[in-house]
């Protein structure tokens, strides 16, 4: 399947549909998308999460690694994008949970995880321990986004 790219001004559920909160989520994606075009002028694509496992496989692996922490919530969509010097991967979950691990390849001081939380889902049982700031988004309401430094080495 070919990836499929975010329409950041037609906030489109597609891929989503299972999600309690598809349109919050949708808004999300939608706002990491227009995030790439503005910044980088760069297209956000998504796939599908079972056609991504290998990505899904790295991104669990920092999870663990770094801190022993594992998702019980189900990837819908990845996204993989190589923008400069970065290699970035987004993953959205279906309880809401958006994901992405930020690796500069040119500087290992830039490689850390972050965090986004849509609006109208819980804070998940993996995060609770996370302090949580909050910011608007005309696509997204309110988001409540977090991040972690990574400290290991975990080439892709």
């Amino acid at each position: 399947m070919m990836p499929t790219a975010v329409d950041f001004k037609n906030v489109s559920t597609t891929g989503l549909e299972s999600s309690p909160v598809a349109e919050a989520l949708a808004g999300l994606r939608a706002n990491e998308a227009r995030y790439f075009h503005n910044k980088y002028k760069h297209v956000f694509e998504v796939v599908p999460a079972a056609e991504a496992a290998s990505v899904l496989a790295w991104v669990n692996r920092i999870l663990d690694e770094e801190r022993h922490i594992t998702i019980s919530s189900e990837p819908l969509e990845v996204s993989v994008n190589d923008v400069e010097t970065i290699h970035w991967v987004h993953v959205f979950y279906r309880s809401g949970l958006a994901l992405n691990v930020l690796w500069d390849t040119a500087n290992p001081k830039k490689h850390a995880v972050g965090i986004k939380l849509s609006e109208g889902m819980d804070v998940p049982e993996e995060f609770s321990s996370f302090k949580f700031a909050h910011q608007r988004s005309k696509l997204a309401g309110t988001i409540r986004g977090s991040y972690f430094v990574i400290k290991g080495d975990y080439p892709f």
